[in-house]
Protein backbone atom coordinates (compact mmCIF):
# COMPACT_ATOMS: atom_id res chain seq x y z
CA UNK A 1 0.00 0.00 0.00
CA UNK A 2 0.94 3.32 -1.07
CA UNK A 3 0.60 4.42 3.14
CA UNK A 4 3.11 2.28 4.14
CA UNK A 5 6.94 3.03 5.49
CA UNK A 6 8.95 1.36 3.16
CA UNK A 7 12.22 3.88 2.46
CA UNK A 8 14.28 5.17 5.29
CA UNK A 9 16.35 8.43 4.27
CA UNK A 10 19.11 6.82 2.59
CA UNK A 11 17.29 4.67 0.54
CA UNK A 12 15.04 7.92 -0.74
CA UNK A 13 18.42 10.08 -1.32
CA UNK A 14 19.70 6.84 -3.58
CA UNK A 15 16.88 6.80 -5.57
CA UNK A 16 16.50 10.43 -6.41
CA UNK A 17 19.58 11.98 -6.43
CA UNK A 18 19.42 14.35 -3.65
CA UNK A 19 21.31 14.59 -0.17
CA UNK A 20 19.73 13.72 2.81
CA UNK A 21 20.61 16.89 4.42
CA UNK A 22 19.00 18.46 1.54
CA UNK A 23 15.75 16.32 1.57
CA UNK A 24 15.93 17.03 5.61
CA UNK A 25 15.89 20.63 5.18
CA UNK A 26 12.90 20.91 2.36
CA UNK A 27 10.90 18.33 4.71
CA UNK A 28 11.59 20.74 7.74
CA UNK A 29 10.89 23.95 5.75
CA UNK A 30 7.86 22.69 3.63
CA UNK A 31 5.81 20.17 5.76
CA UNK A 32 5.38 18.00 2.18
CA UNK A 33 6.43 14.47 3.07
CA UNK A 34 4.28 12.13 5.47
CA UNK A 35 7.12 9.41 7.31
CA UNK A 36 5.90 7.22 9.19
CA UNK A 37 8.14 4.96 12.43
CA UNK A 38 8.62 1.76 12.85
CA UNK A 39 8.55 -0.22 15.42
CA UNK A 40 12.03 1.10 16.68
CA UNK A 41 11.07 4.66 16.23
CA UNK A 42 12.81 5.61 12.65
CA UNK A 43 11.49 7.30 10.32
CA UNK A 44 10.27 5.87 6.99
CA UNK A 45 9.45 7.13 3.93
CA UNK A 46 5.68 5.79 2.14
CA UNK A 47 5.77 5.14 -1.73
CA UNK A 48 3.41 8.80 -2.05
CA UNK A 49 6.56 10.48 -0.28
CA UNK A 50 8.94 8.90 -2.91
CA UNK A 51 6.87 10.19 -6.03
CA UNK A 52 6.26 13.33 -4.29
CA UNK A 53 10.22 13.69 -3.79
CA UNK A 54 10.91 12.63 -7.68
CA UNK A 55 8.14 15.17 -8.58
CA UNK A 56 9.90 18.03 -6.49
CA UNK A 57 13.58 16.96 -8.07
CA UNK A 58 12.16 16.85 -11.58
CA UNK A 59 10.85 20.42 -11.17
CA UNK A 60 14.23 21.98 -9.62
CA UNK A 61 16.20 19.94 -12.38
CA UNK A 62 14.25 21.67 -14.85
CA UNK A 63 15.74 25.34 -13.72
CA UNK A 64 12.61 26.16 -11.08
CA UNK A 65 13.65 27.25 -7.26
CA UNK A 66 12.43 24.43 -4.59
CA UNK A 67 9.43 26.96 -3.25
CA UNK A 68 8.40 27.41 -6.93
CA UNK A 69 8.48 23.71 -7.25
CA UNK A 70 6.17 23.73 -3.49
CA UNK A 71 3.78 26.42 -5.07
CA UNK A 72 3.39 23.55 -8.34
CA UNK A 73 3.04 21.10 -6.04
CA UNK A 74 -0.25 22.13 -4.53
CA UNK A 75 -1.67 22.27 -7.88
CA UNK A 76 -0.44 19.13 -9.13
CA UNK A 77 -1.02 17.12 -6.15
CA UNK A 78 -4.45 15.53 -6.86
CA UNK A 79 -2.23 14.12 -10.26
CA UNK A 80 0.89 12.79 -7.94
CA UNK A 81 -1.90 11.17 -6.03
CA UNK A 82 -3.85 9.11 -8.89
CA UNK A 83 -0.43 8.08 -10.30
CA UNK A 84 0.42 6.51 -6.62
CA UNK A 85 -2.95 5.01 -6.47
CA UNK A 86 -2.65 3.65 -9.91
CA UNK A 87 0.20 2.25 -8.29
CA UNK A 88 -1.40 0.54 -5.49
CA UNK A 89 -2.51 -3.01 -5.15
CA UNK A 90 -6.17 -2.50 -5.02
CA UNK A 91 -6.46 0.23 -7.55
CA UNK A 92 -8.74 -0.07 -9.84
CA UNK A 93 -6.74 -0.42 -13.17
CA UNK A 94 -5.04 -3.53 -10.86
CA UNK A 95 -8.36 -4.66 -9.78
CA UNK A 96 -9.44 -4.75 -12.91
CA UNK A 97 -6.26 -6.94 -14.31
CA UNK A 98 -6.67 -9.19 -11.66
CA UNK A 99 -10.54 -9.53 -12.33
CA UNK A 100 -9.84 -10.45 -16.22
CA UNK A 101 -7.51 -13.06 -14.97
CA UNK A 102 -10.04 -14.63 -12.54
CA UNK A 103 -12.71 -14.53 -15.53
CA UNK A 104 -10.51 -16.25 -18.43
CA UNK A 105 -9.58 -18.80 -16.13
CA UNK A 106 -13.32 -18.99 -15.29
CA UNK A 107 -13.12 -18.95 -11.60
CA UNK A 108 -16.29 -17.32 -10.79
CA UNK A 109 -15.79 -17.12 -6.93
CA UNK A 110 -12.39 -15.46 -6.62
CA UNK A 111 -13.88 -13.00 -9.63
CA UNK A 112 -16.90 -12.35 -7.43
CA UNK A 113 -14.93 -12.19 -4.10
CA UNK A 114 -12.85 -9.37 -5.97
CA UNK A 115 -15.85 -7.58 -7.03
CA UNK A 116 -17.19 -7.56 -3.48
CA UNK A 117 -13.92 -5.87 -2.88
CA UNK A 118 -14.00 -3.66 -5.08
CA UNK A 119 -17.46 -2.28 -3.61
CA UNK A 120 -16.44 -2.02 -0.75
CA UNK A 121 -13.49 0.73 -1.87
CA UNK A 122 -15.05 2.37 -4.31
CA UNK A 123 -18.43 3.99 -5.10
CA UNK A 124 -20.81 2.15 -7.64
CA UNK A 125 -20.52 4.11 -9.92
CA UNK A 126 -16.84 4.57 -9.99
CA UNK A 127 -16.92 0.39 -10.32
CA UNK A 128 -19.31 0.07 -12.79
CA UNK A 129 -17.14 2.76 -15.37
CA UNK A 130 -14.02 2.54 -14.41
CA UNK A 131 -13.81 -1.46 -13.68
CA UNK A 132 -16.40 -2.79 -14.97
CA UNK A 133 -16.96 -0.86 -18.19
CA UNK A 134 -13.43 -0.56 -19.21
CA UNK A 135 -13.59 -4.35 -18.32
CA UNK A 136 -16.36 -5.31 -20.96
CA UNK A 137 -14.23 -3.55 -23.66
CA UNK A 138 -11.26 -4.87 -22.84
CA UNK A 139 -12.53 -8.21 -23.47
CA UNK A 140 -14.72 -7.20 -26.70
CA UNK A 141 -11.31 -5.97 -28.11
CA UNK A 142 -9.77 -9.32 -26.83
CA UNK A 143 -12.28 -11.51 -28.59
CA UNK A 144 -12.52 -8.85 -32.11
CA UNK A 145 -9.22 -9.54 -32.43
CA UNK A 146 -8.75 -13.73 -31.95
CA UNK A 147 -7.10 -13.17 -28.38
CA UNK A 148 -9.48 -15.31 -26.66
CA UNK A 149 -12.51 -17.90 -27.44
CA UNK A 150 -16.14 -17.01 -28.54
CA UNK A 151 -16.48 -19.15 -24.96
CA UNK A 152 -14.34 -16.78 -22.59
CA UNK A 153 -15.99 -14.22 -24.05
CA UNK A 154 -19.95 -15.18 -23.44
CA UNK A 155 -18.65 -16.80 -19.73
CA UNK A 156 -17.29 -12.80 -18.88
CA UNK A 157 -19.42 -10.36 -20.20
CA UNK A 158 -22.40 -12.55 -18.61
CA UNK A 159 -21.30 -12.76 -15.50
CA UNK A 160 -20.15 -8.88 -15.72
CA UNK A 161 -23.93 -8.41 -17.34
CA UNK A 162 -25.62 -9.94 -14.14
CA UNK A 163 -23.79 -8.00 -11.92
CA UNK A 164 -24.34 -4.80 -13.41
CA UNK A 165 -27.95 -5.79 -13.80
CA UNK A 166 -28.62 -6.60 -10.12
CA UNK A 167 -27.03 -3.11 -9.48
CA UNK A 168 -29.21 -1.20 -11.89
CA UNK A 169 -32.28 -3.00 -10.81
CA UNK A 170 -32.25 -1.93 -6.99
CA UNK A 171 -31.56 1.93 -7.48
CA UNK A 172 -34.86 3.73 -6.68
CA UNK A 173 -36.11 6.10 -9.69
CA UNK A 174 -37.60 9.32 -9.33
CA UNK A 175 -41.08 9.70 -10.74
CA UNK A 176 -40.62 13.74 -11.47
CA UNK A 177 -38.02 12.77 -13.98
CA UNK A 178 -38.94 12.33 -17.55
CA UNK A 179 -38.80 8.18 -18.68
CA UNK A 180 -35.86 7.03 -20.80
CA UNK A 181 -35.72 4.09 -23.16
CA UNK A 182 -32.16 2.30 -23.71
CA UNK A 183 -31.76 0.07 -26.60
CA UNK A 184 -28.79 -1.22 -28.65
CA UNK A 185 -28.49 0.18 -32.41
CA UNK A 186 -29.48 -2.28 -35.51
CA UNK A 187 -27.68 -5.41 -35.42
CA UNK A 188 -25.59 -4.71 -32.63
CA UNK A 189 -24.60 -7.36 -30.22
CA UNK A 190 -22.39 -5.93 -28.15
CA UNK A 191 -24.32 -4.32 -24.91
CA UNK A 192 -22.13 -3.46 -22.32
CA UNK A 193 -21.41 0.18 -23.05
CA UNK A 194 -25.67 0.76 -23.30
CA UNK A 195 -25.81 -1.30 -19.24
CA UNK A 196 -23.27 1.30 -18.26
CA UNK A 197 -24.82 4.37 -19.67
CA UNK A 198 -28.08 2.96 -18.15
CA UNK A 199 -26.44 2.42 -14.86
CA UNK A 200 -25.61 5.90 -15.23
CA UNK A 201 -28.94 6.93 -15.41
CA UNK A 202 -30.24 4.73 -12.76
CA UNK A 203 -28.12 6.64 -10.50
CA UNK A 204 -29.54 9.64 -11.41
CA UNK A 205 -33.14 8.60 -10.62
CA UNK A 206 -34.21 7.89 -14.37
CA UNK A 207 -36.43 5.31 -14.86
CA UNK A 208 -35.34 3.37 -17.96
CA UNK A 209 -36.77 0.90 -20.11
CA UNK A 210 -33.69 -1.29 -20.71
CA UNK A 211 -33.93 -3.55 -24.40
CA UNK A 212 -30.09 -4.10 -24.81
CA UNK A 213 -30.14 -6.05 -28.24
CA UNK A 214 -32.23 -7.39 -31.14
CA UNK A 215 -35.04 -4.95 -31.24
CA UNK A 216 -36.52 -4.12 -34.93
CA UNK A 217 -36.90 -0.43 -35.91
CA UNK A 218 -40.45 -0.60 -36.25
CA UNK A 219 -40.47 -1.96 -32.49
CA UNK A 220 -38.50 0.49 -30.90
CA UNK A 221 -41.00 3.02 -32.45
CA UNK A 222 -44.06 1.31 -31.51
CA UNK A 223 -42.38 0.69 -27.76
CA UNK A 224 -42.09 5.00 -27.96
CA UNK A 225 -45.34 5.31 -29.15
CA UNK A 226 -46.57 3.45 -26.13
CA UNK A 227 -44.30 4.98 -23.40
CA UNK A 228 -43.77 8.06 -24.38
CA UNK A 229 -40.68 8.98 -22.99
CA UNK A 230 -38.81 11.79 -22.65
CA UNK A 231 -35.40 10.41 -24.01
CA UNK A 232 -34.42 7.64 -26.54
CA UNK A 233 -30.42 6.45 -25.82
CA UNK A 234 -29.15 4.20 -28.65
CA UNK A 235 -25.69 2.57 -28.79
CA UNK A 236 -23.32 1.22 -31.35
CA UNK A 237 -20.09 -0.51 -31.16
CA UNK A 238 -19.48 -1.33 -34.63
CA UNK A 239 -19.02 0.96 -37.30
CA UNK A 240 -20.81 -1.09 -40.16
CA UNK A 241 -23.61 -0.77 -38.13
CA UNK A 242 -23.42 3.03 -36.90
CA UNK A 243 -25.36 4.39 -40.45
CA UNK A 244 -28.57 2.85 -40.07
CA UNK A 245 -28.74 3.24 -36.01
CA UNK A 246 -28.14 7.16 -36.91
CA UNK A 247 -30.85 6.64 -39.68
CA UNK A 248 -33.44 5.15 -37.24
CA UNK A 249 -32.81 7.71 -34.63
CA UNK A 250 -33.39 10.44 -37.57
CA UNK A 251 -36.41 8.97 -38.12
CA UNK A 252 -37.63 8.30 -34.78
CA UNK A 253 -36.94 12.05 -34.39
CA UNK A 254 -38.89 13.03 -37.82
CA UNK A 255 -42.25 11.01 -35.71
CA UNK A 256 -41.10 12.85 -32.37
CA UNK A 257 -39.35 16.16 -32.39
CA UNK A 258 -40.29 16.89 -28.72
CA UNK A 259 -38.15 13.53 -27.73
CA UNK A 260 -34.59 13.81 -27.39
CA UNK A 261 -32.51 11.18 -28.57
CA UNK A 262 -28.65 10.67 -27.24
CA UNK A 263 -26.77 8.23 -29.52
CA UNK A 264 -22.96 6.36 -28.05
CA UNK A 265 -20.41 3.99 -28.62
CA UNK A 266 -17.16 3.49 -30.07
CA UNK A 267 -18.42 3.23 -33.90
CA UNK A 268 -19.62 7.32 -33.50
CA UNK A 269 -15.78 7.71 -32.76
CA UNK A 270 -13.96 5.55 -35.38
CA UNK A 271 -12.04 7.13 -38.12
CA UNK A 272 -14.11 4.84 -40.15
CA UNK A 273 -17.43 6.32 -39.46
CA UNK A 274 -18.09 9.47 -42.77
CA UNK A 275 -21.34 10.62 -41.40
CA UNK A 276 -19.77 12.59 -38.45
CA UNK A 277 -22.10 15.64 -39.47
CA UNK A 278 -25.37 13.42 -39.08
CA UNK A 279 -24.32 12.37 -35.69
CA UNK A 280 -23.78 15.88 -34.07
CA UNK A 281 -27.11 16.26 -32.92
CA UNK A 282 -27.42 13.17 -31.00
CA UNK A 283 -23.88 12.65 -30.03
CA UNK A 284 -23.61 11.93 -26.20
CA UNK A 285 -20.18 11.86 -25.76
CA UNK A 286 -17.97 9.04 -24.20
CA UNK A 287 -16.95 10.42 -20.56
CA UNK A 288 -19.17 10.86 -17.40
CA UNK A 289 -18.38 14.34 -17.35
CA UNK A 290 -19.83 14.87 -21.29
CA UNK A 291 -22.78 12.56 -20.47
CA UNK A 292 -23.63 15.19 -17.82
CA UNK A 293 -23.63 18.02 -19.54
CA UNK A 294 -25.28 16.20 -22.38
CA UNK A 295 -28.41 15.31 -20.45
CA UNK A 296 -28.21 18.53 -18.16
CA UNK A 297 -29.11 20.95 -21.89
CA UNK A 298 -31.58 18.14 -22.77
CA UNK A 299 -33.77 18.15 -19.54
CA UNK A 300 -33.39 22.15 -19.55
CA UNK A 301 -34.65 22.11 -22.82
CA UNK A 302 -37.71 20.21 -21.77
CA UNK A 303 -38.28 22.07 -18.98
CA UNK A 304 -38.71 25.09 -20.81
CA UNK A 305 -41.28 23.34 -23.72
Amino acid sequence: MSGEGKYNIKAISNLVGIQPGTLRAWERRYQILSPVRNESGHRLYTEQDLKIVKWLAEKVEQGFTISQAVSLLESETTTIQQTAEEDSADSPKKIKEELLRFLLSFQEGKAQELLNQAFSLYSVEKVAIDILGSLLVTIGDLWEKGKITTAHEHYATQLLHTRISMIMHSLPSNSMLPRAIAVCGSQENHEGGLLIFTLFLRRKGFEVIYLGTGIAEEDIQLIVDEVKPGFLFMSCSLVENAAKTVEIAQHVQELHPALKIGLGGAAFSHRAFKDKEAVNRFLLGDTKEKWNEWLNTKLRELGGE
